[in-house]
């Protein structure tokens, strides 16, 4: 960074000497020298703004300016018949100059990107199916699900890494706080461990957005700009971006759908792990984590038992089964018979119909 502030100071140095030699204004030496003073600042101020700005960008917006100016020229020159004395003419002539190279600066800044190699590279392949991006975002790194899913080969397109979720990804692994820093670790080894799987394509995308701080509306923006979809399992950015047009896929959504079907009067085997916060309660839970609350249970604590489904519940957080002990001698729940369904693999299944 030193070098940086030495050539602002030579080049303001340079802007006042030249002034000072030359003198441009007649309204003498002091003049002409904050005049120039005050130039290079502005000068100076514009370059650590696009500093920040992706070079792509900035060569998109030259070549919009020129391609502007060239069709301003154009169209001036195609007025050769109009009367330029005519100061509505003049201000005709001034207004396209000034106009057209703004608007080719402008939407050349916007659509810098297509200028990046592997766009540019793109045009010339044969035409095949457009990339399908998928963007991950630091919880869903750190909390693992996702390289499971992938390894599964249910995940297609290409995943997205943006940099600066790895950097989030290197702040929480350099973290004072040993829960913190765990996390953070887990999650780079969790990338790792995703790049190495065949068939399944890992980029890392240098595309930052310098004006926006929060990581969430960067990965939101760069989805916009990707055409992409976001990966998460952040209930809050799941609905932002919802409610900014981004489309989202939710792990914690996608194990939910993936819970097996429990329906009421179905016969379960369980173990039950505790007691339950109403009397004579106990609490199970399944392989997938679901809770499980049983009537007349509390003394079967440590025990493997079969319960009968009274009802299921879902919520925010998951799907709850309540269910009931049936104890030797007391009499079978009320049902149907049993009902032989045939799924879509065309196997059958047999299931207690409830009344």
């Amino acid at each position: 960074m030193a070098w940086f502030a030495l050539a602002r100071v030579l080049f303001v140095a340079a802007v006042a000497y030249a002034a000072a030699l030359l003198q441009p204004f007649p309204v003498g030496l002091p003049a002409n020298i904050a005049v120039a003073l005050v130039l290079s600042a502005l000068v100076v101020f514009f370059e650590s703004r696009l500093r920040e700005t992706a070079v792509t960008r900035v060569l998109g917006a030259l070549i919009g300016c020129a391609i502007g100016l060239a069709i301003a020229h154009m169209i001036v020159a195609g007025l050769f018949w109009a009367d330029s004395g005519d100061r509505r003419v003049e201000f005709l002539h001034s207004f396209t100059l000034i106009v057209l190279p703004y608007l080719g600066l402008v939407l050349g800044a916007k659509h810098g990107e297509w200028l990046e190699p592997a766009r540019l590279i793109s045009l010339f392949r044969a035409a095949g199916p457009l990339r399908r991006y998928k963007i991950l975002d630091t919880s869903v790194i750190i909390d693992g699900r996702v390289a499971d899913v992938c390894e599964t080969g249910f995940v297609d397109g290409t995943l997205v890494i943006p940099q600066f979720v790895l950097k989030e990804l290197q702040l929480v692994a350099d973290s004072a706080d040993s829960l913190k820093r765990n996390r953070g670790r887990r999650g780079l080894d969790i990338l790792q461990k995703i790049q190495k799987m065949a068939g399944v394509e890992v980029v890392i995308s240098d595309l930052d957005f310098p004006d926006i701080r929060e990581v969430d509306l960067k990965l939101i923006e760069l989805a916009r700009s990707l055409q992409g979809k976001i990966v998460t399992n952040d209930f809050n950015l799941n609905k932002v971006a919802q409610l900014r047009g981004v489309e989202v896929l939710n792990v914690n959504e996608l194990a939910n759908s993936l819970k097996p079907v429990v329906l009421p009067g179905e016969i379960m085997k369980v173990f039950i792990l505790k007691e339950g916060k109403e009397y004579n309660q106990g609490v199970a839970y399944l392989d997938d984590g679901t809770m499980v609350v049983v009537d007349n249970a509390r003394k079967m604590i440590s025990k493997t038992i079969d319960i009968v489904v009274t009802s299921v519940l879902q919520t925010t957080a998951g799907k709850m089964i309540f269910g009931r002990y049936i104890e030797a001698g007391m009499p079978a729940p009320v049902g149907a018979p049993a009902a032989v369904e045939k799924e879509e693999n065309g196997r059958a299944r047999v299931r207690t119909a409830a009344t």
